[in-house]
């Protein structure tokens, strides 16, 4: 798994290397220096909606079962790994409700709570996407990147259905296979045995009125992310309706989806905005320019959300009461203390180091096993 993202990042790099150097630095430069305050704007764009999909995650909870501004600051948790962490966009989902576990929510409840918002993320962006491919065909036309788009949707419908159903009682040991891969660390047992997640699970959707209002807070949501690219073109002097720019965002986030194994999507975004700014007139290197304040987005949401984690985490940590084992040795009755580990993200991405350090009476060090 390591060595595959490796590559892929490796890939993506050349890519984005090769697409600006095509470009000309030069121009791509002052394209992003143009944008100006714009890209401050994008920045709080991003800002809203990451907060705006908090609100989302906690309509799917019960009335009273999550706090809102819990859930608002654990979704830039969420937003902070997934965006700049090789963890395929899925591993802040499984620490955001690890956290959520330890806010007083139900493990089970968390984790199916998880579940819940990522299929409604993900309806909600397929009906996004298909939106703005409806309404690149009514001003562009049916042309290849419309027909591309088009088969995209004809494979993510029956994969959205499948991750559907595997949550509807047909997948247990898929999914308690995927806790076991993600959830490697002992504080994941919070999550409770499957047949609670199950339950909780069926209570979530079983509750169609708020099941709705989080399908439409996101839906909502999609739009807000619109601004980014309708700021970014105006303040680099190209203006777009709002309708054009709805089209090349909700591709772009297309696109990225579809390239979901590469970190941050490096190369498939820059690609993808060429490709698409390119319908509307828009030269590549303003478009890479995009690229790049959306970049700088990415790291004015993620870089906060990565040191709350890494606040909550220490905090989480300084709250656990130390654990000590006492073995009595059999010559000199001294005893062994050992430190706990710190929380992991799962098997392949460590958020610390695991360590294990022993004491004894009198100073000296056991020796560790191989």
């Amino acid at each position: 798994m390591k060595r595959l993202t490796t590559l892929a990042s490796i890939a993506g790099l050349c890519t984005v290397v090769g697409l600006f150097m095509s470009s000309g630095l030069e121009d791509v430069s002052a394209a992003v220096m143009s944008a100006g305050w714009g890209a401050a704007l994008v920045v709080l764009a991003r800002l809203a909606a990451v907060a705006w999909a908090g609100l989302g995650w906690h309509v799917v909870f019960p009335a009273g079962a999550a706090g809102l501004g819990d859930c608002v600051s654990l979704r830039f948790v969420r937003e902070g790994i997934n965006t700049l962490l090789p963890v395929a966009t899925v591993g802040g989902d499984f620490v955001g409700a690890r956290l959520m576990s330890k806010r007083g929510v139900p493990g089970a409840m968390a984790g199916a709570s998880m579940f819940v918002d990522l299929m409604t993320q993900a309806l909600t962006q397929l009906l996004f996407t298909v939106i703005g491919l409806g309404l690149l065909v009514l001003i562009a036309g049916d042309g290849p990147i419309a027909r591309t788009v088009a088969g995209g949707l004809a494979v993510a419908v029956p994969a959205l259905g499948a991750f559907y159903l595997i949550q509807r009682r047909a997948g247990h040991r898929i999914i308690q296979g995927l806790m076991t891969r993600f959830a490697s660390g002992r504080e994941w047992r919070a999550f409770g045995a499957i047949d609670q997640l199950y339950d909780s699970l069926r209570r979530m959707y079983g509750n169609h009125g708020r099941f709705v209002a989080a399908l439409v807070i996101h839906l909502a949501g999609w739009v807000i992310g619109t601004l980014e690219v309708y700021i970014g073109l105006h303040f680099m002097g190209y203006p777009v309706d709002f309708a054009q720019a709805l089209v090349i965002e909700s591709l772009a986030q297309a696109v990225r989806g579809a390239a979901f194994a590469v970190p941050g999507a490096l190369g498939a975004q820059e690609g993808g905005l060429i490709a698409l700014c390119g319908l509307f007139n828009i030269p590549a290197e303003a478009a890479l320019a995009l690229s790049l304040v959306k970049r700088f987005a990415d790291l004015g949401v993620g870089v906060p959300g990565l040191l709350l984690w890494h606040r909550i985490e220490a905090k989480l940590a300084a709250e656990t009461p130390a654990e000590a084992e006492r073995e009595p040795e059999a010559a000199s009755g001294r005893t062994a203390k050992l430190v706990p580990q710190p929380a992991t993200l799962g098997p392949f991405y460590s958020y610390a180091p695991p360590r294990m350090g022993s004491r004894i009476g009198d100073g000296e060090e056991l020796k560790k096993c191989a």
